[in-house]
């Protein structure tokens, strides 16, 4: 089961459409869901994460709790839509491109891939975007099937 809370003002749309498509990346990773939760928070917020159980005195995008098991993802995932917006305008993306690759992001941490390398890094922006383009599959097949 995938949830969406949100500890700020901020409200994701298309929730149904996301579910989906989180749901397809677990499957091409051979994953399968269990109990995602995804946060969306502020700077300060996620601020006191960081430096409470990663001892990081430093703004981020995401952080991603890990708490799955063997093909199992199941993990708390907290995204700062300050850093998102923020990011998207350095990128020159629109906020839903970032979120995208964020949202994203953060599952692909759930199914073991990591960023702390150049190695690693390049292997995760190449998965980002692989989502990014089956987010906008899945955007154009709902959207031929609503007309």
């Amino acid at each position: 089961m995938i949830i969406f809370y949100s500890e700020t003002k901020f409200e994701l749309k298309k929730k149904r459409i996301y579910k989906k498509w989180l749901s397809l990346l677990a499957q091409r990773e051979q994953r399968f869901i269990g109990n995602i939760n995804y946060i969306f928070c502020d700077d300060d917020y996620l601020l006191k994460l960081n430096i409470q159980y990663l001892q990081h005195d430093t703004l981020t995008d995401i952080i991603t709790f890990d708490d799955g098991e063997k093909n199992i993802l199941n993990g708390d995932i907290y995204i700062s839509i300050e850093r998102v917006r923020e990011n998207a305008d350095i990128f020159k993306v629109t906020f839903e491109e970032e979120l995208i690759r964020v949202i994203a992001h953060g599952v692909l941490h759930l199914c073991g891939y990591k960023d702390k390398t150049d190695v690693e890094a390049a292997l995760m922006r190449r998965k980002e975007e692989e989502a990014i383009y089956l987010f906008s599959q899945i955007l154009n097949h709902n959207n031929l099937n609503n007309k």
